[in-house]
């Protein structure tokens, strides 16, 4: 059993053996990716400062683009280290360009900054650039043509540094205008427990090498190996991988899973074996009220989550509009070959676990729920009356929209900021939440500008910070880091709130 798969099973025992004492603290290791973990299940290791205060403040984009009053981006998320160093993915451009900066946790100080020439793929709105925290301190971060730079010991000011790819180096060193043209990387990195780094890259053009837009693995030796997205879904009409799918892995590190689709309208969830990315499993992406294929828009910013008992979610987009616009929460077994009930909404975010104590109202058998975002667009046929919700994987109602079987909501919550005519309300702008056990909250960014804690217990905003006048946008990360800071993206700023007090 892997460190992950022993943590989350001595996680799950302690919190339904003890639902009302404090949870013992456990050791901070990293907040090393997308979600927080290889499963991307978003759950602190450690309890969360009050929102008191903003510490301080830094931008994640130097020339944010607006069209109206909206940003159309998808900001990738901090990450933070055992020693309290914030990785901040920086865009430098107005279409592109990054970097990345260290920042002090304690007081956001910039530590070192790194540039890159990464390119991004081609996009409606810009998609994330999402570096990575290997065990071993070791950072990851994309680069032109599919290939990825690595910096050693990232809570220093000075480490080793270099560049990989995953068809290799020497390849790309011998031709390298052809593969910065022609390859870009277009999801998130995820790195696991060994090292080991995955990503999804999209082909545009002719490379020596013939390369297809696919999958990437770069091994912890540095040694890589790749699939086309048409190989590993064995569906020739399949031609990307997703664009802000951040891959997923297994508790035990053995399978890895990621979606990839045909450009837009129809696609799979893959199961690869992580060490040599052959098929283990697949499913096509279908709606469960039509029964037609869902949709997978690379505006989208659905990634898979893997639950305790091994389970795999991931949000698609209806095939029509039947749904408004709330899109489905797909629930898999481990190999994809038995569908469960599906979430009747949450397509544009990734689902957090939030362990079934923390909800002292909850009365089912489910050791994890799932926390999603669940708006409902009154443009589209809903009430707008925009929410966010803790749904039950496992108990069931009838959706009053679809009269489809769902997954049982568990707790709701709107949004407080009015939105145009009643009941609505301005909307959650979260491709991932953070999870608090600890005190029984999550934290959420709203396009009000606000960050708020819900408190399950008692199923109220306990507290909520401003951050800025509010700014419509796509999808923002939450984070905690080792000392309980907050961390929260709004209108191209990364804030760290709390109390202002080391731990």
């Amino acid at each position: 059993m892997t460190p992950t798969a022993r943590f989350a099973l001595a996680f799950c025992l302690a919190t339904a053996a003890s639902a009302q004492s404090e949870i013992p603290r456990r050791r901070f290791r990293s907040w090393g990716s997308f979600a927080q973990n290889p499963q991307h299940t978003a759950v602190s290791p450690v309890r969360s400062q009050s929102l008191r205060r903003i510490l301080w403040q830094t931008p994640v984009d130097l020339d944010p683009q607006y069209s109206g009053d909206e940003l159309g981006i998808h900001y990738g998320s901090p990450l933070i280290t055992a020693e309290n160093t914030v990785i901040v993915p920086v865009k430098t451009g107005a279409g592109g360009d990054f970097r990345v900066e260290a920042h002090s946790g304690l007081d956001g100080s910039l530590q070192w900054s790194m540039p890159t020439d990464y390119l991004l793929p081609p996009h409606d709105w810009i998609p994330e650039f999402g570096p990575a925290l290997a065990p071993g301190a070791r950072l990851y971060f994309p680069g032109a043509g599919g290939t990825v730079y690595f910096r050693d010991d990232p809570d220093r000011a000075v480490g080793p540094h270099g560049q990989v790819a995953f068809y290799g180096l020497s390849a790309y060193s011998a031709n390298p205008r052809a593969y910065d043209a022609g390859v870009m990387i277009d999801t998130p990195l995820t790195a696991d427990e060994s090292g080991n780094l995955y990503f999804g890259f999209r082909v545009t053009g002719d490379t020596p090498l013939k390369l297809e837009s696919g999958i990437a693995r770069i091994g912890a030796n540095g040694e890589g190996t790749w699939i086309s997205a048409a190989a590993a879904s064995g569906d020739s009409s399949i031609i990307a991988v997703v664009q802000n799918c951040a891959p997923a892995l297994s508790l035990d590190g053995g399978t890895l899973y990621l979606a990839v689709s045909d450009g837009n309208s129809a696609g799979y969830l893959l199961a690869l074996n992580a060490a040599t990315l052959a098929r283990l499993g697949s499913v096509r992406l279908q709606d469960p009220a039509t029964g037609d294929d869902a949709q997978l828009p690379d505006n989208g910013t659905a990634s898979p989550m893997v639950g305790w008992d091994g389970d795999v979610y991931f949000g698609v987009f209806e095939s029509a509009a039947e749904n408004h616009a709330r899109g489905w929460l797909l629930h898999f077994d481990s190999l994809l070959s038995q569908s469960k009930t599906p979430g009747a909404f949450g397509w544009d975010d990734t689902p957090s676990l939030v362990p079934s104590s923390m909800v002292p109202s909850y009365t089912g058998s489910s050791a994890y729920l799932l926390l999603t975002k669940y708006n409902n667009y009154a443009e589209t046929g809903g009430d707008g009356l925009n929410r966010i919700a803790i749904l039950d994987p496992n108990g069931t109602e009838t959706d009053p929209v679809t009269d489809a079987t769902v997954m049982r909501e568990v707790l709701t919550i709107a949004g407080p900021t009015p939105d145009g005519s009643p009941p609505a309300v301005k909307e959650w702008c979260i491709n991932s939440a953070a999870v608090d056990p600890w005190s029984r909250s999550v934290i959420v960014n709203s396009e009000d500008g606000n960050v708020y804690r819900w408190d399950l217990a008692a199923n109220v905003f306990s507290e909520a910070m401003q951050l800025t006048s509010g700014v419509p946008e796509p999808y923002t990360p939450t984070a905690i880091g080792p000392d309980g800071t907050v961390y929260s993206i709004n209108n191209g700023m990364l804030f760290a709130i709390g109390e202002g007090t080391s731990r």
